[in-house]
């Protein structure tokens, strides 16, 4: 009975091993956390549109949205680890989910395998124009003098936009107060009108508004400069040593995919990234491409959680 069960292995290993390295024989899909259209399904689009063309079968974008990205990061980890199913996971996926959630229907370390990190971008702390305040020192300023009369926006409860907040008030010590809504664009809204005083959301989802005068951007998040807004300092150098936040795009197979999918995959997606187009798309949406190995996201993804969770932690945020 052991001969026979150590054999049935040995034949399922082989036949393994024979289809990897046959890889791809049929279309390939990238399970999409949001909706059709949003930026992250644009994306998976253009990038499938290269893949494509370097695996020989079709990449389609299949968009799961809903629950925090949940729903589709839980569609990828529950299928089958052959290398045509993928997930565009995002910082939420697999950032500030794990962080506040108590519950989660994935693993986002266990149940995957990186394959990239991809691209990332910087989020921007913009205020409402009718704030008299130019710099991040003259609103932590304005803030003090006015415990607990100004708010921010955040895209809702647990969002990163609102742990860029929560990071703000425990680095600052200002008393502002957080107002959720469902979804960064009606956040921006919000603030353009001057529902709200302050938000922190994406350098491509403020730039139209910075740039109409709608919002006043002070400063952006990342330890460098955002091309979209050259002449916005970082919050480092405003001040605030130590804040790196942003948001970004990665890829990943379910865990257990063999591992010369992996490595095919990412040779292919680094390729991509380097093409024309997608440095078009990446330079024309304000991203910054971050190409690298499955180790580099693995470690990414981990150092995430950790600084979300503390940030969570210390803010009081635990959501069911």
């Amino acid at each position: 009975m052991r001969q026979r069960a150590a054999l049935i292995g040995c034949i399922a290993a082989l036949a393994g091993s024979v289809s990897a390295q046959n890889y791809p024989v049929k279309p390939v899909r990238i399970v999409v956390p949001q909706a059709p259209g949003a930026q992250s399904e644009l994306f998976a689009r253009m990038l499938g549109q290269k893949l494509t063309e370097s695996l020989g079968q079709p990449v389609v974008t299949d968009p799961r949205p809903g629950a925090g990205g949940a729903v589709g990061a839980e569609v990828a980890a529950r299928a089958a680890p052959d290398g045509y199913t993928l997930l565009l996971a995002t910082n939420s996926t697999h950032g500030s989910n794990p962080a506040i959630y108590t519950k989660l229907p994935y693993d986002a370390v266990r149940d995957f395998a990186p394959i990239a990190l991809m691209v990332g971008m910087p989020y921007v702390l913009s205020v409402h124009p009718s704030l008299p305040v130019a710099k991040v020192k003259e609103l932590i300023a304005f803030a003090k003098a006015r415990p607990g009369q100004l708010n921010y926006a955040s895209a809702g409860n647990g969002s990163t936009h609102q742990l860029c907040g929560e990071l703000f008030k425990t680095m600052t010590g200002v008393d502002i107060v957080h107002v959720p809504y469902k979804g960064g664009p009606p956040a921006t809204l919000a603030t353009t009108s001057g529902e709200v005083s302050m938000l922190f959301n994406t350098v491509g989802s403020v730039h139209p508004f910075v740039s109409s005068g709608k919002l006043r951007a002070l400063g952006v998040t990342t330890t460098r400069h955002s091309t979209k807004l050259p002449g916005v300092p970082t919050l480092n150098e405003a001040g605030l040593p130590g804040f790196d936040m942003m948001s970004w795009f990665g890829l990943l197979a379910p865990a257990g995919t063999p591992g010369t999918i992996v490595v095919r995959l990412n040779a292919d997606t680094n390729k991509a990234l380097d093409s024309a187009e997608v440095r078009s798309f990446v330079a024309a949406a304000g991203l910054e491409l971050i190409p690298g190995t499955p180790g580099h996201f693995g470690d990414h993804i981990k150092s995430q959680i950790a600084r979300f969770s503390k940030i969570a932690k210390a803010a009081g945020i635990r959501l069911d």
